[in-house]
């Protein structure tokens, strides 16, 4: 039996499913304190309680999202802060751009060491 969040994986049609379950690989291997769970119905990866980013599948849209997360933002009492994310179409027919999503991923993992 699937959990629900591999559920997610085996749901998606190929070549997206294959996509997906790279990405999730590239992001687990970059660190072993990475966690990966489910939040807002899609696979979300947190580090330290903290969010860091999410794959998405919208219509034929691979998305791979980062997130700062607003704890590690800087309070000002105008406004509460929120998260900010930013995201990156994946073409799951061609080669993971591996180097550029290791770099975007270590350096929200810095910005989490720094807190």
């Amino acid at each position: 039996m699937h959990t629900i969040l591999e559920s997610y994986y085996l749901s998606k049609p190929e070549p997206y499913q294959s996509c997906l379950l790279a990405l999730k690989d590239v992001i687990l291997f970059a660190n072993p304190d990475i966690c990966h769970e489910r939040k807002f119905q899609i696979p979300f990866f947190t580090y330290k309680g903290k969010k860091i980013g999410y794959l998405w599948l919208n219509r034929k849209k691979l998305m791979l999202g980062f997130c700062l997360d607003k704890s590690l933002q800087e309070q000002r009492q105008v406004t509460k802060p929120k998260d900010k994310y930013e995201s990156t179409q994946i073409d799951p027919n061609a080669d993971l751009p591996v180097d550029i999503i290791l770099q975007k991923l270590n350096y929200y993992l810095a910005l989490i060491d720094k807190s």
